[in-house]
């Protein structure tokens, strides 16, 4: 039987909210909110449908999710493709370049071949207890029980995991003898062993929580209900009070972060939409002087700087956009230090203002606007795609060949200018040629790579200028993941200690640090962080524990 074609009616927000009410009132609670879900579903899908900006792909993704945006996975696999990337000889870089060629080659052949079994090997637990395990009868140097004749001696151990469960936070129950004289009435209780500690939560247990919530995504109210089954109840008010007690004992790290980050060579900023209650309708307790009144966005702002090969990652939540944040940020540079390369997108809202930075746009952004059209434009996208393909591969290489900065723009000049200046004729070709239809949605999206093309190929003129802004726009994700599932932050002082943590714990991952080990190890030395900040960044933190551990 077919399906009948269904009559499309039209009805507006508040006709909808009357009939979740009155569904409210006369069905039962899990019934009226499947219905609420589903009008909220409809009203976001005719919003999408409706916006001239959404093009098929773009509605199937946002509904169904992103595929990869791989060149090879929207326009196929053609037979000259992989040969333009390697075209052009190796004048510059030498062996390194060929090497790097030959591991992204390899890579390649790999992803589309067998796959490995997926198993971590013994050296990737760096965080196991570790227990050495002598033999049971023989030492180094004894004869050898099989032949007689041979000693044995020392090799490499062997290797066995063993890998336990336990509670996100563990409660150890101590009970205190207690003995009373049956005469004079006085109690004697059992000391509490020193090991107890003075505090109920210590600091463990702030890192503990921190890290599920601000590194994890895990809301409070989630971890209250996982140890209520584990049997160690921890309501979700009690975990706020923990991490905001200690937030004062990572604001100087913090500190040090930013003050670092404005030194850095080249900057990276975007932002992403927040909610904070008390900023929010009725609850607004006031703007800050600063801001204008009519403003009413919201924003998470994330700022990565990469200096002296390192990259930190920074937080900001509320009303200020990723420009303004950032301008805050490089207030602190030094003067003396060149301007720095910043990479963004082109919307405005990114410029610091009037602080100057050497700007380069993302070439990734700009390249998603074309694919978002490729089903309405498969032959011109098609070009632009595999002139990009070749710039981006060579970037590729320069990054495993662990380049310099002045090699690698040696190398895209050598390289990459060529499918660049193709690129930029084939687009002014498009319409003096009248092929394109500059209001078309393949029109716009080359007219927005023209208009910042300067920007968008500063890594041709500018030594280490990046390609795009994935790094931010990843770093971004951990934001995005905590208002997927936390929803919001009440306060402005609960998005500032979210910030804080946030940021400490990307910086940790970013330059491959343990974020629990080192969020201890800031909340255990406070006072040794507020005098020396600099010492407790996640690259240098052991070495000011290992000093601080021979000094006593």
């Amino acid at each position: 039987m077919t399906r009948r074609k269904p009559e499309i009616i039209e009805v507006d927000t508040q006709q909808l909210d009357d009939v979740v009410r009155r569904a409210q009132e006369s069905l039962n609670q899990e019934d009226a909110e499947l219905i609420r879900r589903v009008f909220e579903s409809y009203c976001y899908i005719a919003e999408l449908v409706e916006d001239k900006e959404t093009s098929i792909r773009r509605l199937r993704q946002l509904m169904l999710g992103s595929r990869t945006e791989k060149t090879d996975a929207v326009v196929g696999r053609s037979a000259d493709s992989a040969g333009r990337a390697a075209a052009g000889g190796d004048r510059v870089g030498g062996k390194a370049v060929a090497k790097a060629h030959e591991a992204v080659s390899d890579e390649r052949d790999a992803s589309s071949g067998k796959q490995g079994h997926g198993r971590n090997g013994a050296d990737a637990y760096r965080g196991a207890t570790r227990v050495v395990v002598g033999h049971e009868s023989l030492h180094a140097g004894d004869p050898c029980p099989e032949c007689r004749q041979g000693t044995v001696y020392e090799k490499s151990p062997g290797i066995v995991i063993r890998i336990t469960g336990q509670s996100p936070l563990h409660a150890t129950r101590y009970e205190l003898e207690k003995l009373r004289c049956h005469l004079c009435g006085k109690v004697f209780t059992a000391p509490l062993p020193e090991s107890a500690g003075t505090e109920k939560y210590d600091a463990a247990a702030a890192s503990m929580i921190a890290l599920l919530k601000y590194g994890s995504g895990l809301p409070f109210n989630r971890l209250e209900g996982l140890q209520r089954n584990l049997e160690v109840p921890l309501p979700a008010s009690t975990q706020w009070e923990i991490v905001h007690a200690f937030a004062d004992g990572i604001a100087p790290a913090y500190g040090e972060l930013i003050r670092q980050a404005a030194q850095g060579e080249v900057v990276h900023n975007d932002d992403t939409a927040v909610k904070i209650l008390e900023l929010m309708g009725d609850r607004e307790s006031g703007f800050d002087e600063e801001m204008d009144r009519s403003r009413t966005g919201l924003y998470t702002s994330g700022v990565i700087s990469t200096r002296d090969g390192r990259r930190i990652a920074l937080f900001f939540s509320g009303r200020r956009h990723a420009g303004e944040n950032l301008r805050e940020v490089l207030k602190l540079r030094v003067r003396e230090l060149e301007q720095p390369i910043q990479m963004c997108d082109a919307l405005s809202r990114n410029m610091p203002g009037e602080l100057k930075t050497i700007v380069a746009n993302c070439l990734a952004h700009a390249r998603r606007q074309v694919i978002d059209v490729y089903d309405r434009f498969p032959e011109e996208c098609r070009y632009v795609l595999e002139e990009l393909k070749v710039v981006f591969h060579n970037d590729a290489m320069t990054r495993s060949a662990g380049m310099s900065a002045a090699d690698r723009l040696s190398y895209h000049q050598a390289h990459s200018r060529q499918p660049i200046e193709r690129l930029e004729e084939w687009m002014k070709k498009q319409f003096d040629e009248k092929l394109v239809e500059p209001n078309s949605a393949l029109g716009e999206a080359i007219r927005y790579m023209q208009k910042h093309w300067a920007k968008l190929t500063r890594f041709l003129e500018q030594a280490g200028a990046p390609l795009d802004n994935n790094v931010c726009e990843r770093a971004l994700k951990k934001a995005i993941l905590h208002r997927k599932n936390a929803l919001f932050f009440k306060t402005r002082n609960g998005a500032r200690v979210g910030d804080m943590y946030m940021s400490l714990i990307h910086t940790c991952e970013l330059s491959g640090a343990n974020p629990f080990q080192y969020l201890n190890g800031l909340l255990q030395h406070s006072d040794e962080v507020a005098a020396n900040p600099a010492g407790w960044m996640p690259w240098t933190y052991q070495a000011t524990l290992a000093a601080l551990s021979s000094a006593a």
